[in-house]
């Protein structure tokens, strides 16, 4: 009997000795944070009224709480104990977004088996994570918690992160439940407004919001988690279409549903449903298995199913999933469910990955007369800037397990890496990223004309992104800017650190910055991942997982865009100021772009200097003529021309010029980080099939259709070095 058939045996045998309630029971998940148990929690627990639990953090009481569900209730059935282990437990590791920027999905990998050890350690089965909404609005907070604009890249990380959270085995003790969220279309809200609206065509959100989804999927994830937005009318909690029709009949995807915080009973407020009783109907017969905090299914599915409303099959069904996950996991048998003990300190092993993670998602987007790095040797530098010095901001949205004694910040590391060679000026300069006070302008001035060169670290708290944190300026928030070109008037060469959950408007502050490190919020070791940038001991290798806009007025902006009739890369662009006044309506020649800032971002998508130059030459491609499913490869050359020993991320691009259905001018279908020594070259090939050249049609049939194509290799999605095949009947 294999493995799966006998999960599904003591399934089926168990689920056939429950009683009604006890199935409820299995299927409703609440909140605890107390360190007591209160009388009436522990009578639900004997009853089997309770199938898991989210945020029970104080170890004793998570302990205690499994030993009551095993111990004391009639069929001795285990929690599953949940909590939001977004990007690190104890160790914190940069934020999801930062983490894409790496383009290094198995450090990605490594980082959530880590993870999942620390959180497994602790008393819980089951992470919220990861999220892989694909995010094309900055002003949307939970763009920290994605992977970013692309479906590919997002694909590729999704897939990666489950299996480092669920091992090889999910009985294992060390492995714990990932959860792939939110289904679906949760990163396209309108305006970029938290739980907002979301209206995506089919063929949209097949091609571009789903395939992260699939790749999880694919790669096993226990459970999926519904988002709070609604898609084209209908909330997510409540979509038969995406969670029955997709995930479970077009997918197979045989784990459970669970929904988001209260998301059932929000379908109220969607105006989707009447109360609470036509929620539980709803969320139920859409495939909803289990209820997270909201208590639509405790209080009516008994009556749902007394009434004839609800089949009992249906029950059934959704508790058969949850219980196949619990006997996945082990719960029964293996895992040391009484066993919460979370560690005292970090591993070694993992604050090196932490440090590893964080150095590897920087993003150098300025380097003007190689100011950086800075040399070893000097004698005097200034450290400013709000974020300089903060152990608790640089751990980013979703902290809430890590330390800030375990945190070294950016002053720390460059103090313990400079030791008594150099006289270093700290000042921060504001008391906080929101901070409007400027009585600090003039001592920082100052010290900034003491020191050979300025480090300025500026950014955004962790609260200021994150869920429900939605922004519609993404400027640096208080008097940032105003402090940063103050210091600019000393002269000395200016290093500009941001530390944010998301991209930044800061075309303008940069000018007067020499060198831009965007470092995101890269978790315990952010200092010393920077110390080692700055002072050149490794090279920056990070590229952007996201367009960076120059002004809100463009988003959305991303890089598969269509090229519309009227490309503005094709036709003569008119700017505002150069119009003449009481000019007659005209389209001045003028494209699809705006007047006063154009059409170009301020950084594309895949962007990322180096302190070297690498070259690409001789791109090839073998067959250039292929029929539908058939394969090929694509090569290209790349040199390091520099001096210094670095990372590349080498990324593929290709456009489908006609098609039935327009298609973007360009899109991610490969991509591979080399390391080169100084002058080497290598030759970086990639394996593509013609079938991944397919999109949706009108009829959401995935098809591959035959025509030329361009294909495009380089260091970011603005690479200019092509070559074309065709896809031939």
């Amino acid at each position: 009997m294999s493995e799966d058939t006998n999960i599904d045996k003591k399934a089926k045998d168990l689920l056939a000795k429950m009683t009604l309630p006890e199935k409820i029971g299995q299927m409703v998940q609440i909140a605890h944070s107390s360190d007591t148990i209160p009388e009436d929690l522990k009578q639900r627990l004997r009853e089997g009224g309770i199938g898991s639990m989210l945020n029970v953090t104080v170890p004793e009481i998570n302990s205690e709480i499994q030993r009551i569900a095993v111990r004391e209730s009639r069929l001795g059935i285990p929690l599953i104990m949940g909590r939001d282990v977004i990007h690190g437990y104890r160790t914190i590791f940069p934020i999801p977004l930062a983490q894409a920027a790496t383009w290094d999905p198995q450090l990605a990998k490594e980082c959530a088996r880590a993870a999942a050890r620390e959180a497994a350690a602790a008393g819980f089965q089951w992470t919220f994570a990861p999220m892989m909404d694909i995010a094309r609005d900055p002003r949307w907070g939970r763009i920290a918690e994605s992977f970013g604009e692309d479906p590919f890249l997002a694909s590729r990380f999704a897939a990666a992160i489950v299996r480092g959270f669920q091992g090889d085995d999910l009985s294992a003790p060390d492995a714990i439940a990932a959860c792939a969220k939110h289904f679906a279309g949760y990163g396209a809200a309108e305006g970029g407004r938290d739980y907002d609206t979301a209206n995506i065509p089919e063929n949209l959100l097949r091609d571009v919001y789903l395939p992260p989804f699939k790749a999880a999927v694919d790669a096993k994830v226990a459970t999926v988690m519904t988002a709070f937005n609604e898609i084209n009318g209908v909330p997510s909690t409540g979509n038969a279409r995406i969670l029955r029709s997709i995930l479970r009949e077009e997918w197979g995807f045989c784990g459970f549903v669970v929904s988001d915080w209260r998301a059932t009973a929000e379908m109220i407020d969607h105006g989707f449903c009447e109360d609470m009783k036509d929620a539980a109907k709803k969320a139920l017969i859409a495939g909803v298995d289990m209820e997270m905090q909201s208590s639509a299914y405790r209080d009516h599915l008994l009556e749902l199913i007394e009434e004839g409303v609800i089949s009992v099959k249906l029950l059934d069904d959704a508790v058969t999933r949850i219980l196949r996950i619990k006997f996945q996991l082990g719960l029964f048998d293996r895992k040391p469910i009484y066993s919460a003990k979370p560690p005292e300190t970090p591993e070694y092993e993992n604050i090196d990955l932490a440090k590893k993670a964080a150095l590897k998602s920087v993003v150098l987007l300025k380097n003007q007369n190689k100011t950086l790095p800075l040399s070893r040797k000097i004698r005097s530098i200034a450290v400013m800037g709000p974020l300089a010095d903060d152990s608790y901001e640089v751990l980013g949205t979703w902290n809430r397990d890590g330390r800030v004694e375990d945190t070294v910040t950016p002053l720390t590391a460059i103090r313990n890496y400079l030791g008594a060679s150099a006289q270093i000026h700290y000042l921060a300069g504001l008391e906080s990223s929101r901070s409007a006070n400027t009585s600090q302008f003039a001592p920082a001035l100052e010290k900034a004309r003491q020191s050979e060169a300025v480090l300025f670290f500026a950014g955004e708290e962790s609260i200021l992104s994150g869920e429900a944190h939605s922004r519609a300026h993404l400027n640096l928030p208080g008097a940032q800017d105003a402090l940063i070109a103050e210091i600019s008037k000393s002269g000395k060469p200016l290093v500009l650190v941001i530390l944010a959950g998301r991209p930044l408007t800061i075309g303008d502050i940069s000018e007067k910055a020499d060198a831009v490190l965007y470092a995101w919020h890269p978790g315990t070791m952010c200092g010393p991942a920077l110390a080692d940038l700055i002072f050149g001991i490794e090279a920056p290798s990070g590229k952007l997982p996201v367009t960076f806009p120059k002004t809100e007025g463009q988003i959305p902006v991303y890089y598969a865009h269509k090229n519309t009739g009227r490309p503005p890369d094709k036709v003569s662009l008119t700017m505002m100021d150069s119009i003449p006044l009481r000019a007659q309506q005209s389209s001045l020649g003028d494209a699809a772009r705006y007047l006063d800032i154009g059409y170009k971002p301020l950084y594309p998508f895949g962007y990322g200097l180096s302190y070297t130059t690498f070259i690409y030459a001789n791109i090839r491609i073998s067959p250039d003529k292929i029929r539908s499913g058939e394969g090929f490869k694509a090569s290209v050359e790349v040199t390091n021309a520099g001096e210094m020993e670095a990372e590349e991320v080498v990324q593929l691009y290709v456009r489908d010029r006609t098609a039935s259905l327009t298609r973007p001018v360009k899109e991610l279908k490969g991509f591979e980080r080399i390391r080169l020594k100084p002058k080497e070259t290598k030759n970086v090939s990639f394996d593509l099939s013609a079938g991944a050249m397919g999109f949706h049609n009108s009829a959401m049939e995935y098809i591959v259709e035959p025509g030329k194509f361009d294909l495009w290799i380089g260091g970011d999605s603005h690479a200019d070095l092509m070559a074309e095949f065709q896809i031939i009947e």
